[in-house]
């Protein structure tokens, strides 16, 4: 008998306490939430992927959002018992929750580790109070810290986010705040340059020329303060934003990363599934109570599912791939589809490492990865 095949499991929850003016994802705010209903939602659409693609071993799940530490525990208890009733999950299943550092949240540490979660994400964002506020944050530092710290007693494993090229920031600031960073960090760190994204509140200060950040030059001089301390400190990079100590890499987002297959469930999420040996795209409609009266009248929320041809699956795997810092191994890649005389063009420009196995970006090349991309494909 064929074993099942992993997938991992994607589990979004959509609200939050407040929008942050640079966020772009699937998050609302809304005075209150039906837990129960909700609950009965998101187990029925679980239920109608488990039908779609049979057995399968669940080899990590990600609660993300919005705010999934605003969840009730026992609905992420409910769906990590169903998941592993019919799929099961694997005997180290990674189990991540999103959480933001308010003090009440905080709290519910301890219930959620009896929740099935093993892992937590802390958005932390910043260490310095003002920029905490300009951010649209609605924790302290001091808040912050103290969440990290009984995140640290309470689970083995637990991350949280920094985000740096703030307004006013410079290197040097940057960099006295990453070292405080690390007297609290524990294995895994998230270190994202702030980017502004279409349909934000930053995406119209910053076109009206009100929000003002670090040039480019800058945002480089950032990335290498980044790369160099938090290497020394024994957590190198191993994908473009994300640092680790060795193995305690996040299990989830590799699936990512080496495209392997993912299924995801709640309002607004996406995924990559096999159908019968074909590559899927998924996504489910995005306004909650549209998705929460999808489900109830029609067993779940998706929208048609889209085959991704040989071509497109080749470009979404060489560009998840090149984000890791081990690179794309050639062997694996339809080198039809590559510009050898580009990729060793780019190899002596210093923005590919001079390998003739892996596509691996250099640090040179990690800043300019979209364009990287782009040019390595015919």
């Amino acid at each position: 008998m064929t074993a099942p095949q992993p997938v991992a499991l994607y589990i979004h929850w959509p609200f939050c306490k407040a929008k942050c003016p640079y966020c772009d994802f699937n998050s609302h705010v809304r005075d209150g939430v039906d837990d129960a209903r909700w609950r009965a939602a998101l187990l029925t659409e679980l239920r109608h992927m488990v039908a779609l693609l049979g057995p399968r071993h669940v080899t990590s799940v990600f609660f993300g959002g919005g705010t999934p530490s605003l969840m009730a525990p026992e609905t992420v208890a409910a769906l990590l018992a169903e998941a592993d009733k019919l799929w099961g999950l694997d005997e180290n299943c990674e189990i991540t929750l999103e959480a933001n550092p308010t003090s009440v949240e905080a709290q519910k540490f301890t219930d959620f580790k009896a929740a099935g979660i093993n892992r937590v994400s802390i958005g932390v964002q910043s260490l310095r109070d003002a920029d905490l506020k300009a951010l649209g944050r609605m924790h302290s530092v001091a808040e912050a810290k103290d969440a990290v710290a009984l995140a640290a007693k309470t689970f083995d494993r637990f991350t949280f986010d920094l985000i740096y090229a703030r307004p006013d920031q410079t290197p040097a600031l940057w960099e006295a705040e990453l070292r405080e960073a690390l007297t609290m960090a524990g294995d895994h760190m998230s270190v994202y340059q702030l980017t502004i994204e279409p349909n934000t509140q930053f995406h119209t200060l910053y076109h009206s020329q009100r929000l003002i950040l670090p040039d480019e030059d800058s945002a480089a001089d950032f990335y290498q303060v980044t790369q160099e301390l938090l290497g020394a400190a024994g957590m190198p990079a191993y994908e473009v934003s994300n640092h680790a100590r060795p193995g305690q890499e996040s299990r989830h987002n590799l699936t990512y990363w080496h495209y392997g297959e993912y299924a995801g469930i709640g309002p607004g999420a996406h995924g990559r599934i096999d159908i019968d040996g074909v590559r899927h795209a998924t996504r489910t409609h995005r306004a909650p109570e549209e998705w929460l009266n999808r489900v109830e009248r029609d067993g779940h929320g998706y929208h048609p599912f889209d085959a991704i041809d040989a071509r497109a699956q080749f470009e979404e795997r060489l560009m998840m791939g090149l984000r890791l810092n081990k690179g794309v191994a050639l062997a694996g890649l339809d080198m039809t589809m590559l510009n050898t005389q580009k990729i060793a063009a780019l190899q002596k420009e210093g923005l590919l490492e001079n390998s003739s196995t892996m596509l691996v970006p250099t640090d040179a090349g990690r800043l300019v990865l979209t364009s990287l991309n782009g040019a390595i494909l015919l």
